[in-house]
């Protein structure tokens, strides 16, 4: 089953540059990383020093499952603002904070 194009694929950015010009081969699967690490390098599972991009550092994950419906609208109006989803989903978080009497994180 193939995945829907994601609206982060509508962000102007440069493409990498080809890994076999750099001599490096190239994969997509994360099992083909060394043992106790993930795509990008990152270390899986603790408190160990990762080497994943720097906008992740001393970040934490937050996942959810959504309605289409709720993803759509999400990404449309992050696409609007010029804002990214993320950003979007800190303010919401700190809107529910602050609804229920707790102080807004901020990032």
């Amino acid at each position: 089953m193939s995945r829907k194009p994601s609206f982060a694929n509508l962000r102007d950015r440069t493409p990498p540059a080809p890994a076999a010009s750099a001599g490096i081969a190239q994969t997509t699967n994360s099992s083909h990383a060394p043992a106790g690490q993930g795509q990008n390098g990152q270390t899986l599972g603790g408190q160990g020093a990762t080497t994943g991009p720097a906008s992740r550092q001393g970040r934490k994950q937050i996942a959810g499952f959504f309605s289409p419906e709720m993803s759509f609208a999400m990404h449309t109006l992050a696409r609007r603002q010029g804002r990214s989803l993320q950003a979007l989903m800190a303010e919401a978080f700190n809107d529910v904070l602050r609804k229920h009497g707790e102080s807004p994180i901020g990032d």
